[in-house]
């Protein structure tokens, strides 16, 4: 055997010995984060972080490799909008308004721009794709009189009864969250990370509202109640014919955050060659 093979070999035999394969728990992560959530719909159709509110939660992560991680996520928050604050005298004129929490679990992969690899100072920080896909719970309300009505059991537009094609929409929802972000190296053990994600949603009524037009309000009290009717049309003018929503297009909500991360395990030490 030469020498250039006998070096070789006795390199080999070192990163054996001393060396660590990746374990399951190596690659893993466990997190909490911390950050803002906002609605963007039919009540706020363009103005970025409008009354956002405090959000936050878990998030649990598993390094295939280098470049790509799959991301488990739980987040927890609020949105609201009001006609009020807009400054659009026919919004002002609508003077709807919602308040929902939001409850979201969301599964995807984290896809980095350059190598990243926790603790190892050649690759310290990169950049990151998001992609995610989630149920999420919704609960719009409002008050009335005093009191906080749940808006999806009225049916303000008509929803489950022969005047809209429609049933009653559903508390739980499918999501898409896509982002950006980044990430860096806290030592050997943990990481930072900041990123916004949208999340695309497919209903219109994170806000309750969805149809361009009132519904006849005589009608729309005789199949669903008084309450559904009142708050069916909150216009100051009490006009019948204004425009209520957008019906072609779905509501969105953000979320804009700070995580940090724990590594939950180390490799397992290599100790005879092979």
């Amino acid at each position: 055997m030469n020498r250039n093979a006998l070096i070789v070999l006795f390199f080999s035999s070192c990163l054996r010995v001393f060396g660590q394969q990746p374990t399951f728990m190596s690659r893993s992560e466990f997190g909490v984060h911390l950050g803002q959530m906002y609605y963007l719909g039919d009540l706020n159709q363009f103005h970025q972080f409008y009354n956002s509110n405090l959000a936050g939660g878990v998030m649990y992560r598993f390094n295939l490799q280098n470049r790509l991680a799959l991301r488990l996520s739980f987040t927890a928050g609020s949105i609201e909008a009001y006609d009020k604050d807009s400054k659009k005298p026919q919004n002002i004129n609508r003077n709807l308004d919602f308040q929902s929490k939001i409850r979201e679990l969301a599964g995807g992969i984290e896809f980095y721009h350059s190598p990243f690899q926790l603790g190892n100072k050649r690759y310290p920080g990169t950049f990151y794709f998001l992609t995610q896909i989630g149920l999420f719970y919704m609960n719009p309300t409002t008050t009335y009189n005093g009191e906080t009505v749940k808006l999806n059991e009225l049916g303000t537009e008509g929803q489950g009864s022969s005047l809209n094609g429609h049933r009653k929409y559903s508390n739980i929802q499918l999501c898409v969250p896509l982002g950006i972000g980044g990430k860096i190296s806290l030592g050997k053990i943990a990481t930072f990370n900041l990123d916004i994600a949208i999340r695309k949603t497919f209903t219109d009524y994170l806000d309750d509202v969805a149809s361009d037009s009132y519904t006849d309000p005589a009608k729309l009290s005789s199949v669903n109640g008084t309450t559904a009717a009142a708050l069916s049309n909150r216009s100051l003018d009490g006009n019948r014919f204004g425009k209520r929503g957008n019906s072609t297009t779905k509501d969105w909500y953000v979320y804009c955050g700070g995580m940090v991360t724990i590594k939950l395990g180390k490799g397992k030490t290599c100790t005879t060659p092979r």
